[in-house]
């Protein structure tokens, strides 16, 4: 990757030249009836659109010999919602829940979160889950935007299932709550691996009939795992995009899916990551010939333009926030201009935007 004085679009406000207009009416707030039914936008790496088409259509653009990277992250219900003593309700949101700080003797951990409250909470204060009231959550330390560090009585991942709701994003406006559908489509066909507060959103275009299409037309499939994170919701600091560099997320990519890389590269075959976690994951990774080495740990990486693309060839992709580092990346394969072109034809279309809207595919 260049350094940061040498890649484009990284200047006094780096994220403001990754804007855009978008009608509050193209954010998408339910999937697609069937998960291949959405929409899918053909974008040539050069920056061209190529065709509009639908996800199912998947089995034209791809050929034999090609490689699809897949993110097995599974979400975890990790929004929590707790009451102070004096009553009052504050909205938790684990983060990193498969990750804790520390272990405690008593069977809890320590974690990190995001609080929501009407008043500040403080160090100290003490906070019910109104389902388990004799176990209180304790908060250990504040921080700015929100954050916090949390002793919980039981393991992360045990009171998420026992007591959370499904993370959705801000914008997808649920005034009941999330329901049981929201726990299904907000989440892979092939999750596996609980850890991730929000989903890889590019999977969940992909259902099992369609793997299915794809196998047998000679496209193999590999996976990966990057727990979605903290990076997600909080803006990176101008400091760290200078220094090319993001919130941390857990990363494990295992020895078969290096292979599988190096036998695409061998045969002519293109790799294509399904969303920017993959992508991301496989160019953190990436060794001599473009091949990634297998290992584990905490991926950091920003993709701006001026990057040099070694692992992937190809990205599906959803359409995202503007001023964003997700953004940042897709302008890194296509260009800034011809991105966000793509993008305002994409709104004049009736595209839908965003986690539960249409895909991209860039190749």
């Amino acid at each position: 990757m260049l350094p940061a004085r040498q890649r484009p679009g990284l200047g006094h406000d780096p994220l403001a030249a990754y804007d855009y207009h978008l009608p509050p009416e193209r954010i998408a707030q339910v999937p697609a009836r069937r998960r291949v039914q959405a929409r899918l936008m053909v974008l040539g790496r050069a920056g061209q659109v190529l065709e509009h088409a639908r996800v199912a259509g998947l089995t034209r653009f791809l050929r034999s010999g090609d490689l699809l990277v897949v993110n097995d992250t599974r979400v975890v219900p990790a929004r929590l919602f707790c009451q102070k003593p004096s009553g009052g309700r504050v909205e938790v949101l684990l983060l990193a829940p498969a990750s804790p700080l520390e272990r405690l003797a008593d069977g809890g951990e320590v974690h990190q979160a995001l609080l929501k409250s009407h008043r500040p909470l403080a160090a100290g204060q003490e906070l019910r889950l109104p389902d388990w009231p004799d176990r209180p959550v304790k908060v250990l330390e504040r921080g700015p935007r929100g954050w916090a560090r949390l002793s919980l009585p039981r393991p992360a991942l045990e009171l998420a299932e026992a007591f959370g709701q499904v993370p959705l994003p801000p914008y997808i406006k649920r005034p009941q709550g999330p329901g049981a559908a929201d726990r299904r489509r907000y989440q892979t066909v092939y999750a596996a691996r609980a850890g991730a507060v929000a989903a890889p959103t590019a999977g969940l275009h992909l259902s099992p009939e369609l793997l299915a299409a794809l196998e047998r037309r000679g496209v193999e499939l590999a996976r990966l795992t990057l727990h979605v994170g903290y990076g997600t919701f909080a803006e990176p600091s101008p400091a760290d995009l200078a220094a090319g560099r993001l919130h941390a997320e857990w990363v494990d990519l295992p020895l078969a899916t290096c292979q599988a890389v190096a036998r695409a590269k061998a045969r002519g075959g293109r790799v294509v990551a399904v969303g920017t976690t993959s992508l991301r994951a496989l160019e953190w990774r990436v060794g001599p010939g473009g091949v990634p080495r297998a290992g584990a740990g905490w991926c950091d990486i920003l993709i701006a333009p001026g990057h040099r693309f070694q692992a992937v060839d190809g990205l599906i992709t959803n359409f995202h926030l503007p001023r964003t580092t997700l953004l940042m990346l897709v302008a890194a394969l296509a260009g800034r201009g011809r991105v966000l072109e793509a993008y305002a034809e994409a709104v004049e279309r009736g595209y839908r935007f965003y986690s539960f809207g249409d895909a991209m595919l860039l190749i």
